[in-house]
């Protein structure tokens, strides 16, 4: 699982360095790399691994081929992903395009989402922060849990 959440900063040729741990759970999926989209919900990069966009894709196709929804869908997520692979150091390069999305200029926090994980600006991401306590702890008892 993606857990977590740690800072690293782009280097002079605008690389990051992805968590180690975020990395080995990639690798023990059988991935050398990651797949990066602008968030649609908030200032911030989707990273999923192959087999979570694979899932969308097939959520997408079972929408009818002629409805608006589907090309929304598709369009917001398939047509702006990106495969990026890790270097040999466990870097990536995020596109111009990703980081103007997320206003991430040097530094930026990856956050574990569990299956996924996102990319911010940290300060931007402090703010979300709290109202996502807030607000998860306002809906609370919506949560399922089975004993």
């Amino acid at each position: 699982m993606f857990l977590s959440t740690y800072e690293n900063k782009l280097d002079k040729k605008g690389r990051v360095s992805v968590p180690a741990s975020f990395r080995s759970y990639l690798s023990n999926l059988g991935y050398n790399g990651v797949i990066c989209y602008p968030s649609f919900n908030n200032q911030s990069i989707e990273a999923w691994p192959q087999d979570r966009i694979e899932k969308i894709s097939n959520s997408i196709d079972t929408l009818n081929p002629f409805e608006e929804k589907r090309d929304f869908f598709a369009t917001s997520i398939l047509s702006e992903s990106i495969n990026l692979q890790f270097d040999s150091e466990g870097r990536i390069s995020l596109t111009p395009k990703l980081l103007k999305h997320a206003k991430i200029k040097n530094s930026m926090v990856f956050v574990g989402q569990g299956k996924t994980f996102q990319i911010w600006e940290p300060t931007i991401f402090e703010k979300f922060k709290v109202t996502a306590r807030r607000k998860a702890n306002f809906n609370r008892a919506g949560l399922k849990w089975e004993h």
